[in-house]
């Protein structure tokens, strides 16, 4: 292992400092700023995202890169988990492009060195990212191309990686839960969500519908943190839809790379087979399709599901699409119930009055990841009011610690010897770094 290209020349065998760590992340952002429509056709080309979206997801990615200078008093002087010159290992989902980058240099900065695996869906994005790190930051970050299971393997018997970063799926990781207590090696593991969004009576509806409009439909709804379970009080039930179903069929559904197309066809083949599934056996219990319902090929049109039941799959199951699953309620205490009776607890996002504030209050896990005896289902690592997605996910694993409860994330780590478990939201950056 090269460790002399992470450590700074100036004799002192301390690595850069901070200041300069952030100098070449402001070199990485105005390199993605000149190869933004580049970075746009790479996504659509991989994902079949749309223009739009991917052109807000290369701003997004430039503005968190800048906010690192912000995290300077919380960051500044940490070492690497595993010592100078050690390896993180980061493994990434195909549902994003540039946000990507605010992983590999959360990570980064407090001084890993990190091997990237894309998504095998992503293989333009991948190489044009890699010309893009390459001549700033060199071997200190690389970009490698194996399967995921070759990847965590050869992680786990590396003695220079500290440490596994995976995003996907919980059933692809939980498996390996035995051969990360035998290394003494730590995950970090960011996973679905089937995010609540409550409106009650005296929400504003505007702002409910905004949110829910831009959080549902973008990326054709493929997000970890876009609502899944859309729960509205039973006293504005029928207002709320028909407005929800006026803006749905708004929505223009065409080819990724027409830059008036809203919603695109969903990457993953399995993500529209299960869609297909939710969509048929809510109708078979009972449900109603509003609007949409339609599949052609990986085509999804955007669908409003009203009268949808707990039981329903698209109530279970993450739904990774354009499809929207709605439900009625009557009192706050129903509605936390129902919000905390699922195995996945990333995000939730609630809109109205002190009732609101009170089930907010009651679905919010701890401010930063902490031991837990055992899986902690019925709480959220998130938890909104009246606030867009947009505004709750600034700085998200940059100053906002991310991430879940239940099987929406977790960490494994061996600490004095002892195997433990965490949960709740956390930085990527302190979790693969000692203190000073």
């Amino acid at each position: 292992m090269d460790v002399a290209y992470a450590v700074k020349a100036d004799g002192n065998g301390q690595g850069p400092s901070y200041d300069e760590r952030c100098q070449k992340l402001l070199a990485l952002a105005e390199s993605i700023r000149r190869s933004r429509v580049e970075i746009v056709r790479a996504a659509v080309a991989d994902i079949g995202f749309t223009v739009k979206d991917s052109e807000q997801e290369v701003d997004s990615s430039i503005d968190r890169l800048k906010m690192f200078a912000e995290a300077k008093p919380l960051l500044e002087g940490r070492r690497p988990l595993g010592g100078k010159g050690s390896s993180v290992s980061l493994m990434l989902s195909y549902n994003g492009s540039a946000w990507l980058n605010t992983a590999i240099t959360s990570i980064y900065m407090v001084g890993n060195r990190v091997n990237v695996k894309f998504s095998s869906k992503g293989p333009r994005l991948s190489e044009l990212t890699e010309s893009l790190y390459k001549p700033i930051f060199g071997d200190e970050v690389r970009f490698l191309r194996e399967s995921g299971k070759s990847f965590v393997e050869r992680s786990l018997t590396d003695p220079g990686v500290s440490s596994v970063v995976v995003f996907g799926s919980d059933q692809n990781v939980m498996p390996y839960q035995d051969a990360f207590r035998r290394a003494g090696k730590k995950l970090v593991f960011e996973g679905p969500g089937q995010d609540p969004f409550v409106v009650f009576p005296d929400a504003s509806l505007d702002l409910a519908m905004t949110d829910l409009m831009v959080s549902k439909f973008s990326y054709a709804g493929q997000t970890c943190v876009a609502p899944k379970r859309i729960f509205i009080h039973r006293s504005i039930y029928e207002e709320f839809l028909a407005r929800f179903e006026e803006r749905v069929r708004k929505l223009v559904v065409g080819p990724p790379g027409d830059v008036y197309t809203d919603i695109s066809p969903v990457a993953s083949r399995l993500a529209v087979v299960r869609i297909q599934e939710q969509l048929r056996d809510a109708v078979e219990k009972g449900a109603k399709v509003v609007v949409g319902g339609k599949v052609v090929g990986n085509l999804v049109t955007p669908t409003i599901v009203r009268d949808s039941a707990d039981d329903m799959l698209g109530m279970r199951e993450e739904v990774f699409g354009p499809v929207a699953f709605t439900s009625p309620f009557d009192t706050r205490e129903e509605v936390i119930a129902r919000a905390k009776d699922h195995k996945y607890g990333l995000r939730a996002a609630l809109f109205g009055g002190k009732d609101a504030e009170e089930a907010a209050r009651q679905l919010v896990g701890e401010p930063y990841c902490h031991p837990v005896p055992d899986y902690t289902f019925g709480k959220f690592g998130t938890v909104t009011l009246n606030q867009t997605r947009a505004e709750s996910w600034r700085g998200a694993f940059v100053t906002k610690p991310a991430g879940g409860y239940g099987y929406s994330g977790w960490i494994w780590e061996t600490v004095d010897g002892k195997f433990r478990l965490k949960q709740g939201p956390k930085l990527l950056s302190v979790e693969t770094s000692l203190p000073a």
